[in-house]
């Protein structure tokens, strides 16, 4: 995509601090990190959202994520590591080409402070799980 910014970056259009590259993917730093090390990983080949990711290129993108997601914690002493993808602007993507946060993580660094889950009502959960198997 020519206005893609990680395209750019994939074409070498816009430097970054490379982490990894193979023929699928490439990785580099985050340039707002949350953290120091806060790396992310995506293909090379443009794709909006996890749901248009062909099986070959997101299983090079997990193996490499995987890879190198050991480095990051190692590397910068982390006492914890997250990993997020976020699929269109309600969930927090704000690139629209798919890639993977490798968050390293802290005691107290202020991210991810709280997961508000809730409970179902009764009967929702069996009704969720009904619409989600009909789509499968």
């Amino acid at each position: 995509m020519a206005d893609c910014i990680f395209c750019k970056i994939v074409q070498g259009e816009i430097p970054c601090a490379k982490i990894y590259e193979d023929d699928l993917v490439l990785s580099f730093l985050d340039i707002n990190p949350i953290n120091p090390g806060h790396t992310l990983v995506l293909p090379k080949n443009h794709y909006e959202t996890l749901f248009e990711v062909d099986p070959e290129t997101l299983e090079a993108c997990i193996l490499a994520a995987q890879k190198i997601s050991e480095a990051v914690y190692r590397g910068v002493k982390a006492a914890g590591l997250n990993f997020l993808q976020n699929n269109f602007r309600a969930a927090g993507q704000l690139i629209e080409h798919v890639h993977f946060h490798l968050i390293p993580r802290y005691e107290k660094d202020g991210f991810l402070t709280s997961w508000p889950g809730r409970e179902y009502a009764a009967g929702e959960m069996e009704k969720t799980r009904k619409k989600i198997l009909a789509e499968l």
